[in-house]
């Protein structure tokens, strides 16, 4: 019988959905924004991380104006923290070492996506540290297929420990 931690842990308000897709062609290369991307072994195609845990980067968007305000300006964009994909709607926190689905592509969360100093250099003075906890997610594939902006964001079957 599952735990009610288990239970807690498994439950989300609502599913997310991807608002933004960018591809790293090279590195230090500008991001490509697009409307849909092909997601291999080793990520989505066309970008240059080949990391397994690392193949996709998620960011959610919900920090986005929190990052901007930690610098004193408006919202960052997501070309400017280099992430693959942008989603709003669901805590990806929350879903550290949970498989999710979306579109025709399973992955699983494997860890926090921490800032590099490059920040200092796209965001200014304080860049590194504004991102700090709000940089984003890592995740490796488990089922290749393609991603959509708009398609859905939906936790599987709990993997969290109770």
């Amino acid at each position: 019988m599952d735990s009610p931690l288990k239970a807690l842990i498994a439950r989300h308000a609502q599913l997310g959905a991807v608002t933004w897709i960018g591809l790293r062609p090279a590195r230090r290369a500008p991001l490509v924004a697009c409307a849909r991307a092909e997601v291999g072994a080793t990520g989505l195609t066309g970008d240059h991380g080949t990391s397994q845990k690392r193949a996709v980067t998620l960011l959610q968007a919900e920090h986005l104006p929190v990052i901007g305000a930690m610098l004193g300006r408006g919202v960052v964009t997501p070309e400017e923290l280099r992430r693959n994909l942008v989603i709003s709607g669901i805590n990806l926190a929350a879903l550290k070492n949970r498989q999710l689905q979306i579109g025709d592509v399973v992955l699983e969360v494997t860890g926090i996506c921490a800032p590099c100093s490059r920040m200092e250099e796209i965001l200014g003075p304080g860049g590194y540290s504004a991102v700090r906890g709000h940089g984003g997610w890592c995740a490796r594939v488990l089922q290749s297929g393609q991603i959509n902006c708009g398609d859905a964001v939906m936790p599987l079957t709990s993997t969290a420990p109770a």
